[in-house]
Parts: C-alpha cells; structure tokens; sequence
C-alpha cells in the first residue's frame, strides 16, 4: 500500500472514529499533497510523499517556535498536535551516530575540505537522510565538519 492510500485510509478511520483534529490534520497533509500533483501534473511516489510532509513537519515547527514566543499556547498545542500526526508517516528517524557517519561517509566520498564544498555534501547526504533527520541539525554538522 503507498504512503498516500495509506493517509486516505488513515482519514477515513478518524472520521469513523469521529476524531475530529486527527481528521483535520490529514485534510491538511491530503491538501498538500494534491497540490504538488496539480503543479508537477503527476501522481506523487512515496519520496514526493516524503518530501511534502517533511517540509510540513518543519512548518509546523517553525509556527509552534513563533506561537510560543507570542504567548499563543493553544495555537501552538495544535501544531504540536499536527507535528505529532505528520511524523506518524515518516520513517524511523536516525540517530545523532547515525547521521553524523553518514555526514563523514559524504565527505569523504566528495572530496570536500572546505566549508565551500558544502553545497556538495548536502547534496550527497540529502537524498540518505530525507525525512530521517532534520535537515537543520545536518546542515550545521556539515558546517562544523568542513570548518575543522
């Protein structure tokens, strides 16, 4: 079963269950992922799927951070509600061991030694680590690795 039969069904049981936020959330995901169809003009694989949820998941993120500042708590409680449900579709997240020797497995395999070389290494480690690891936290390993 693809990922994206496997959220239609997800909706279908929230609605039967009369789960409401649950319901709601996977409206959104659903949403989201018929427009990048309607845009690519193709149906989406399971990496699309992917991708389209790992950028909502750091979204919902980014808005929980701005909520909390503004004092929004119960704005924030239902992104974190959402965050919750879109990483039930993700796969099973790496470890910081994990990620970092995949990082040192992609430098070495480019070549690079400089913090300019950095755009080659994301390159190599994002398509590993897609929806396994927060990009951020990668990003900034990578950095700190080339700058010493």
């Amino acid at each position: 079963m693809s990922l994206k039969a496997r959220i239609n069904d997800d909706v279908k049981t929230a609605m039967r269950a009369g789960d409401a936020r649950r319901r709601d959330a996977l409206r959104l995901l659903l949403a989201a992922l018929q427009q990048r169809e309607v845009d690519e003009r193709k149906e989406l694989a399971d990496a699309d799927v992917i991708a389209v949820i790992d950028r909502l998941v750091k979204q919902r993120r980014e808005a929980i951070v701005q909520f909390e500042k503004g004092g929004r708590q119960d704005l924030a409680q239902n992104e974190q509600f959402e965050l919750t449900v879109l990483q039930t579709y993700l796969p099973q997240a790496m470890s910081d061991a994990e990620i970092a020797a995949a990082v040192d497995e992609a430098i070495a395999a480019t070549g690079a030694k400089a913090p300019a070389d950095m755009g080659k290494v994301m390159g190599a480690v994002k398509g590993k680590l897609a929806g396994r690891a927060d990009m951020g936290k990668v990003s900034a390993l990578v950095k700190s690795r080339l700058a010493g």
